[in-house]
């Protein structure tokens, strides 16, 4: 399949992998400026509070402390729609009260314990049915309920599919607050020279976000700020959406020395933004074959204090139950409301983890059901290339949504089919996998599995600039951040691709939004179709004048290339997307588990992971995407979790040490397939790869465990405790 390309298909090294690997890579908090000064946040102690007065005398008098700044010292432009650079209202314990910088760490910390602040202590509340009761008191001006109403998706009639089903099935299932615990915590330097800003921080949107927040609330403009991001210590996310650069830039521009601003282990769990926790109750009908007739799903989102990006979190929880399988009547509502835990925010995947487990999980119980075999179940019902039944109700001239609703509009490719046939092969489905809860004994085994899909990051901009030099290197300037996906590597293979040139004559320049054109934010799985669309038509626009130069002077492409007397360059701008087709992946993932009745221990024996992302352009970044992402939601899968004492609102897991994380001992080898062709509209027939890994994980896990015990699990994380509870509450045998 890639043999008809020189570069795409291959698995050059990794650019900036060796500095990695020697320590040698500079990450933000490596940074340092002259006459740096450091700053410190000072956290609210309680979950909702009114803050009366803050009693900064004391540590400003400090020797070598420099500034302090509190609401009062700050513009009152909002970062977000209800965040505000330091705010007279506090809504979680480890809330921004303010800032102080000065000449170490240690004076900084030195200078928080002298601070005294006199807070108007108000109701909390923690858990979204509560907040979004009428008693409850409001965290923000306009109400608990985020965007005042419910986000409501439909196709068809609900009603008329549940009258028309034979049977109807439903469950609840709950998934909890989990930290992304990037190695990388948050950071970020700003340095003023007159009225030119320069940021360092630790970023997925140099260009679309940072910048633009700066001028926004700085009020200069864009063209007079500098955001650079060098390298990325684990993204996954979740680096952006936070007052850290306003409040550093702020601090610098106060005391008029540059001044960094690190966050702390146990700041980036409780400030850092974590997945918020979930509420999803499903019901699907179904006619007397299995036919499902109506699928209707209900979530309610925890966002905690700022919502962020929690309304996209809470759409991207519909797109499964909406569109995985073929069924004419769907309807999907969520309902994201505002509590006083710490702030909710992006994490990979989004929603899409959350309401696939929803789905999968009750799919396996109606096949269990109806004596049907879970994969031949999927086999016949999944969705198919040619979409949902039903009319299309976007313009025929604008670009299909890439999270859909309506039918009628068919998929650009979807290899679903192939990836349940080669995961079932691989992982030998059809010769070891036992009917359900048929094991016996104390230790049991089970296979399961679970299907997904995901979006493929239409309706972004992206521009590129590809340059050949008389030295015969190529610069591409782009404006997006690696944000250790490794897209540095493959937007290199496609241009040197494009040009025909070896991959290790291309220089990238990426991530400084002095040096690169503007660029979309590096988030939903929208690197590969959008930035490499623009460097390939970059890179062909170059070599089109390249040609003409040969052209013109009687020689070879290759020779030229060697001996141009000046730059040649190309630019190319795209809008990603389609207005005939829908751009999603497909994934089918294969779980064997080990399942102690006595214990409620579980063990993952064995995991297979079949994708549908197109053409494979670096095969062995590719593999790793891919397991590194089932490594990591296996872990969310069976133990993390981030805890709240509930009446103070302390989070009591904020370390490594109390936040338990699985290590790569725990788990197998992850065994990744790609048995699915190329993509006719993506760059060199590529799809979404980043996020996708993650989507069906807490599924697929579930239902082995079914497999292997007969027992449901509808929360996450399975721990062992929940696993005896389900084993009690549903009357299996332990024995």
């Amino acid at each position: 399949m890639q043999t008809e390309y020189a570069v795409v298909g291959a698995s050059p090294p990794r650019t900036g992998l060796a500095d990695k690997i020697r320590g040698e890579a500079v990450y933000t908090a490596d940074l340092k400026q002259p006459d740096m000064l450091y700053a410190r946040v000072l956290r609210s102690p309680h979950a909702h509070a009114r803050v009366v007065q803050v009693h900064a005398g004391a540590a400003l008098r400090l020797p070598g402390v420099h500034a302090v700044m509190t609401y009062q010292d700050v513009p009152q432009v909002r970062i977000d729609e209800d965040l505000l650079p330091l705010d007279p209202i506090v809504r979680y314990v480890g809330d921004e009260v303010a800032v102080v910088a000065a000449e170490s760490e240690g004076l900084a910390e030195d200078a928080l314990r002298l601070m005294r602040v006199d807070y108007e202590v108000r109701p909390a509340v923690f858990e979204a049915e509560a907040a979004l009761q009428p008693d409850a008191t409001p965290i923000h001006p306009q109400g608990n309920l985020v965007g005042g109403k419910a986000l409501v998706v439909s196709r068809g009639d609900v009603t008329e599919g549940f009258t028309a089903a034979n049977r109807i099935f439903e469950g609840t299932f709950r998934t909890q607050v989990h930290a992304p615990a990037g190695m990388e915590t948050r950071a970020a330097l700003a340095a003023w020279e007159g009225g030119e800003l320069t940021v360092w921080k630790t970023s997925r949107a140099v260009h679309a976000n940072d910048r633009q927040v700066l001028s926004r609330v700085l009020g200069i403009p864009e063209d007079r700020i500098r955001v650079i991001c060098t390298n990325m210590g684990g993204g996954f996310g979740n680096k952006d959406e936070s007052r850290l650069p306003v409040l550093t830039a702020l601090l610098a521009r106060q005391t008029g020395r540059p001044v960094r601003l690190e966050y702390s282990r146990a700041e980036e769990f409780i400030a850092g933004r974590n997945r918020q926790s979930s509420v999803n109750h499903l019901r699907l009908g179904v006619a007397q074959d299995g036919t499902p007739t109506a699928v209707e799903m209900r979530s309610i989102m925890n966002a905690g204090a700022y919502v962020s990006t929690g309304i996209r979190v809470t759409r991207r929880t519909g797109q499964g139950p909406l569109y995985l399988y073929t069924c004419p009547h769907a309807r999907y509502e969520g309902i994201t409301a505002y509590t006083n835990r710490s702030a909710g925010g992006s994490f990979r995947g989004l929603g899409a983890p959350l309401g696939h487990f929803a789905l999968e999980v009750l799919i396996d119980q109606i096949a269990d059901a109806l004596d049907r075999d879970p994969l031949d179940y999927r086999l016949r019902f999944h969705v198919t290339q040619d979409g949902q039944p039903g009319e299309r109700t976007t313009p025929l001239d604008a670009l299909m949504p890439d999270e859909p609703a309506e039918g009628g509009v068919p998929f650009s490719s979807n290899g679903l089919h192939e990836c349940l046939l080669a995961g079932a092969e691989r992982i030998g489905w059809r010769e070891r996998r036992k009917p359900t809860g048929m094991a016996t004994g104390p230790i049991r085994r089970g296979i399961g599995l679970a299907m997904g899909t995901y979006k493929g990051g239409v309706g972004r901009d992206a521009e590129a600039e590809v340059c050949l030099t008389p030295a015969g290197r190529v610069i591409v300037r782009i404006g997006n951040v690696d944000v250790g996906q490794g897209s540095t590597t493959l937007l290199a293979q496609i241009a040197a691709e494009t040009l025909r040139v070896p991959h290790d004559v291309v220089d990238m320049v990426m991530a400084d939004t002095a040096h690169t054109p503007p660029a979309h934010i590096t988030a939903g799985s929208s690197t590969t179709i959008t930035s490499g669309a623009a460097v390939k038509l970059a890179a062909e626009d170059a070599r089109r004048h390249l040609l003409d130069y040969a052209e013109a002077q009687g020689g070879d492409v290759v020779s030229m290339i060697m001996a141009l007397p000046a730059d040649i360059v190309g630019t190319g701008q795209v809008t990603s997307g389609s207005t005939d087709y829908i751009i999603n992946t497909f994934m089918a993932h294969y779980a064997e588990v080990e399942v102690d009745m006595l214990s409620g221990r579980i063990r993952i024996l064995r995991y297979v992971a079949a994708h549908d992302s197109g053409r494979i352009i670096h095969p062995r970044m590719a593999q790793n995407q891919v397991s590194g992402g089932v490594l990591q939601f296996l872990g969310i899968a069976l133990r993390e979790e981030l805890f709240v004492d509930e009446p103070s609102g302390v989070t009591l897991n904020p370390s490594f040490l109390e936040h338990k994380f699985t290590s790569i001992v725990d788990f197998p080898n992850i065994e990744v397939l790609f048995p699915a062709g190329p993509d006719p509209l993506g760059p060199y027939g590529a799809k979404a790869l980043g996020e996708p890994p993650v989507v069906p994980v807490f599924a697929a896990v579930a239902n082995a465990v079914a497999n292997a015990s007969g027992v449901w699990l509808h929360e996450v994380p399975f721990t062992p405790q929940r696993v005896l509870r389900a084993i009690r509450e549903q009357g299996r045998s332990v024995v």
